[in-house]
C-alpha cells in the first residue's frame, strides 16, 4: 500500500530506455569514473517518475513495491527527508533497456526540482551514472540517457562526451525471453576480458565504415551480433535462435546487449516496436 501524503506537490521526469548494440567496459576504483566506451541508442519508451514527500521512504515500479538499489543511492544522497517514488514504465526490467539507470536519473531530476535543490542536470547525471557504476547495474546507459539519441562513445562515458549519428525516428523491433542481470556480467572479470577484446574489434569496425559513406542501422546490427557472438555475452539459446531466424529471413538482428533479448530493424513474430528517438531525459512540465 502506497504512503504517499495527500495534497502534496509532486514533479515528474522522463528518461527515455536505452539500448547498446556494443560496450568497452572502463573499470575505475572510484564508480564516478567507471563507464564504458561503446554505441548505442535511446528509444520513444522510457520510465516517468513521480516524486512526493511521503511519511517514510518507498519505491514503486507500476504499482509494485520494489527495493531499486541505484533510485536509493540517488535519494539518500540528495535528501534526508522520506520521499514517495513511483515509477512506471512499458518497458520491462532486467532486459537491456537500462532501466535502472534511467530510474535513477528521472530520480535525481524530480527531486531536484521538489526541493528546489538548485543542481544543474550535469550534476545530476553524474550523480545517477554513479549510482549504476557503484551497483553494477550500467556502465554508459545514464549518458546516453542525458544526451538522448544514437550514440558513440570513443571516450569513458564517465566523461559525458558522445558522437550523435543521425540514425532516428526509425523503428526497432524487440522481444524479450526474461530477465538477464548485468550486476551479473559486470562482477565477471574472466568475460569482461572477453567483452573488452571483443569490443575493440567492434569499435574497429564502425571506425572503418565511418570512412566510407556513414552507417547504417543494418551495418551496426551485424556488428552487434558478431559483439555478442564472440564475447560469449550470447548464451540463451531461445535468444539465439530468434537471431538465426531473422537474420535467415533476410532481416539484421542482434541480442540487446545486456539482456536476454533480441532485437531487428524487422518485424518478427510476438516482436513490439519502439521507435530510436533522440528525446533526452527531462521534467515534464506541469
Amino acid at each position: 500500500m502506497q504512503n504517499k501524503n495527500k495534497n502534496t506537490a509532486t514533479i515528474t521526469a522522463f528518461v527515455p530506455g536505452n539500448i547498446s548494440c556494443f560496450f568497452k567496459p572502463y573499470p575505475q576504483k572510484n564508480p564516478r569514473w567507471s563507464g564504458s566506451y561503446g554505441l548505442g541508442f535511446t528509444v520513444n519508451e522510457g520510465v516517468k517518475v513521480t516524486v512526493s514527500m511521503a511519511r517514510k521512504t518507498e519505491i514503486f515500479f507500476n504499482e509494485k513495491k520494489i527495493d531499486l538499489p541505484t533510485v536509493s543511492f540517488v535519494i539518500n544522497k540528495l535528501t534526508k527527508n522520506p520521499v514517495h517514488i513511483s515509477i512506471t514504465s512499458q518497458l520491462p526490467l532486467g532486459s537491456g533497456f537500462g532501466l535502472s539507470g534511467a530510474s535513477a536519473l528521472a530520480t535525481a531530476y524530480a527531486l531536484n526540482k521538489l526541493l528546489k535543490l538548485g543542481k544543474t542536470k550535469k550534476q545530476l547525471a553524474v550523480l545517477a551514472h554513479t549510482a549504476d557504476a557503484f551497483e553494477k547495474t550500467g556502465l554508459g546507459d545514464v549518458v546516453n540517457q542525458y544526451f538522448g539519441g544514437f550514440l558513440l562513445k570513443t571516450q569513458p562515458s564517465s566523461k559525458f562526451q558522445a558522437e550523435k549519428f543521425s540514425t532516428t525516428n526509425i523503428p526497432i523491433y524487440w522481444y524479450s525471453f526474461g530477465t538477464l542481470l548485468t550486476k551479473g556480467v559486470l562482477s565477471s572479470k574472466d568475460l569482461l576480458e572477453t567483452i573488452d577484446k571483443s569490443a575493440d574489434r567492434a569499435l574497429m569496425a564502425i571506425e572503418h565504415l565511418r570512412k566510407l559513406n556513414g552507417i547504417t542501422l543494418a551495418e551496426i546490427l551485424d556488428i552487434s551480433y558478431e559483439f555478442v557472438k564472440t564475447s560469449r555475452l550470447l548464451r540463451d539459446e531461445r535468444t539465439s535462435e530468434m537471431i538465426e531466424k531473422i537474420r535467415a529471413d533476410g532481416g539484421h538482428a542482434s541480442m540487446i546487449v545486456v539482456g536476454n533479448a533480441v532485437m531487428s530493424d524487422a518485424s518478427f513474430p510476438g516482436s513490439k516496436k519502439l521507435m530510436i528517438s533522440d528525446t533526452a531525459a527531462h521534467v515534464i512540465a506541469d
